[in-house]
């Protein structure tokens, strides 16, 4: 069947111009099943994992309904944490662009609220907040809930896990009956299904199913990389195992253009693949590929699913893909006709939780690899030179290069010996460009440690692994509530009874009042800093 386009959704100019021009080229499966349903008007249960376009599937809607000429609260998203709340709203924004007179604000702990109040008061249509904000705000009466249209939760089950249930119910029992609700979660516990049965009116579920795919000949590796690193990790792989060919994937059609430029201007044989171009210059692109005139071809997922060439050795993913299933048409590109194939993944930070549910789906393990340092490309480079000069000695006819090497010998009256000569063409062949290796500061790992680091207090939490908690329950606890950055917080040890967490010393006081009446996991803690003796 044929995949819709975002330009065949029922949505304003305006929405699609600033879609398209983010270099999206269609909707993922959650988009194309979720929008028109939410655009009807009617309640929606909209479960997919994290990664899939969850925040566009109803970004889109809201944006949609909105009234810029009505300059009261029209639309309210709740979120679990801090960052999830600013990344919504980023979202929101970006796909608002070119709509005026809409305006976004999200709230959460750990920003003045003196700041969120006096930009309530100025209008705003669209809020994004984590619930103990939004009560906040209710209690205050600085956020009125009457003309709200449609209520989103965003990541449902994490919410309810992280003990936000009450306020859930709260905040949904302050807003008119007849607003429109979409619940979008991973996972579809008992608690949900409570919610919806209460709070929504006949709502349709929407299930992303995923097919069963396989990739057995394919090794697939991943590597941790910034942004700002991605571009030189890319050369060196290229370098090193110096594929005959090889795909790279972008999420964007502006992505896959800038990286073109870059690759080109690094000396390799580049060209892109994407919705922008027409028939004819996507089969030109296609030829030169086949034929090797070029031989990286860097592709967005839907251009690249006509590519059926058998000598692809090696995908890149230089941007993760938003579904699962994308991954696995995009590295099928490689290992055809029974042949082995390579793929890399290059990930950083929050991407590896996307990688983890890749796995899952995929049912397979992806290897870390080692960036390439400088000594393996060079050593890489120096073995194909001599391999190329062994291949040119044992060809012979080299009578008259020799006549060559002889004559600037004579003429020069130079010491040189053939060692010397050898080694300076050498040198010529691979450049001496220095450059610095790449030192990448890992994803934070959370160690088991007795004693806080420099800098941080250990707080003790009633709750631990017989409770269901997790590091990312209580992470997602201070984050959301305290409004400390992730990144922030220290080592989690999570024992059967107790849990340690590690926070900064400037902010331990904030925490321990902040989360004093909280709930983990529908349990409520107590928090104290930790005592050294305890057991």
């Amino acid at each position: 069947m044929e995949k819709i386009k975002f330009e065949d959704l029922l949505i304003n100019d305006n929405i699609k111009k600033a879609v398209l021009e983010m270099g999206f080229e269609e909707p993922s499966p959650i988009q194309s099943q979720s929008i028109p349903v939410i655009l009807s008007g009617k309640d929606v249960i909209g479960q997919a994992q994290t990664g899939t376009g969850k925040t566009a599937a109803f970004s889109i809607p809201i944006l949609d309904m909105i009234n810029p000429n009505e300059k009261t609260l029209q639309a309210l998203v709740l979120c679990p944490t801090r960052e999830l709340a600013i990344q919504v709203s980023t979202e929101i924004r970006k796909i608002g662009k070119y709509i005026h007179g809409i305006k976004t604000l999200p709230i959460y702990g750990g920003q003045p609220i003196d700041r969120q109040i006096k930009s309530l008061k100025g209008g705003v249509q669209i809020v994004i907040g984590t619930p103990g904000r939004v009560i906040d705000h209710i209690n205050r009466k600085t956020l009125k809930l009457d003309n709200v249209k449609m209520v989103i939760l965003d990541e449902a089950d994490e919410m309810l896990d992280m003990g936000f249930r009450e306020d859930i119910e709260t905040i949904l029992s302050k807003t008119p009956e007849d607003r429109q609700t979409t619940f979008f979660s991973a996972t579809m516990p008992k608690g949900i299904l409570e919610l919806t049965k209460k709070y929504q009116n006949n709502p349709e579920h929407i299930k992303v199913v995923r097919k069963e795919l396989t990739v057995p000949n394919i090794k697939q590796y991943y590597i941790e990389t910034r942004s700002s690193n991605k571009l030189e990790v890319l050369s060196r792989l290229i370098d090193v195992y110096n594929p005959k060919l090889s795909v790279v994937f972008t999420n964007t059609k502006k992505g896959a253009d800038e990286l073109v430029s870059d690759l080109q201007a690094r000396g390799y044989f580049a060209d892109a693949l994407h919705g922008d171009l027409k028939q004819t210059q996507r089969d030109i692109v296609m030829d030169k590929f086949r034929n090797s005139t070029i031989d990286i071809l860097v592709a967005t997922d839907v251009a690249a699913r006509g590519i059926d060439v058998d000598d692809v050795e090696a995908v890149f993913n230089y941007d993760l893909p938003q579904d699962e299933e994308y991954y696995v048409h995009r590295i099928g590109r490689t290992g055809r006709a029974g042949r082995e194939g390579i793929s890399f993944s290059f990930v950083f930070g929050k991407e590896l939780r996307k990688m983890r549910d890749i796995e899952r789906y995929t049912k397979t393990k992806l290897i870390k690899h080692d960036i390439p340092s400088v000594s393996d490309v060079e050593e890489k480079k120096a073995k194909a030179f001599f391999d190329e000069v062994e291949k040119t000695i044992k060809e012979g006819n080299l009578t008259k290069q020799a006549n060559y090497l002889e004559r600037f010998m004579k003429e020069n009256e130079t010491d040189y010996s053939i060692f010397d000569i050898a080694s300076a063409l050498l040198k010529i062949s691979l450049g001496d460009e220095e450059k610095e290796e790449i030192i990448e500061e890992p994803s934070r790992k959370r160690e088991n440690s007795k004693s806080p680091r420099e800098g941080m207090i250990r707080l003790f939490i009633n709750v631990g692994r017989k409770q269901r908690v997790q590091a990312k329950d209580i992470l997602g606890a201070i984050a959301g509530e305290v409004g400390i950055p992730g990144k922030n917080v220290g080592t989690i040890d999570i024992y059967d009874k107790y849990t340690f967490v590690e926070v900064p010393k400037k902010n331990a006081k904030k925490v321990l009042e902040k989360m004093k009446n909280i709930k983990i996991k529908g349990n409520k803690i107590n928090i104290e800093q930790a005592n050294k003796k305890r057991k």
